[in-house]
């Protein structure tokens, strides 16, 4: 049997309690464009998957496995993810 593909998008960003130099000198850079308004930026990553729908009640299991085996490091980083298209 051929299950449905889904298109899931994954965003993995530093724990808040994680230093993030990246977002600092993103932050620096903005700031010295004259941003002032901008009070902080963390910086982190976007991944879109295509998944094999399966069961629906097994689907979130299975991406949550992903994120926590290798598409986010736990101990710094926190993930979310969302269903973008059945």
């Amino acid at each position: 049997m051929s299950w449905p593909t889904v298109k899931i998008h994954v965003f993995v960003t530093p724990k808040k309690t994680v230093l993030d130099p990246q977002g600092e000198a993103v932050g620096h850079a903005l700031h010295s464009l004259g941003w002032s308004d901008l009070r902080q930026v963390r910086v982190g990553k976007f991944i879109e998957l295509e998944v094999d729908a399966g069961e629906e009640k097994n689907l979130d299991d299975r991406i949550d496995q992903y994120c926590r085996d290798l598409l986010s490091n736990p101990v710094i980083e926190d993930y979310r993810w969302e269903i973008a298209s059945r």
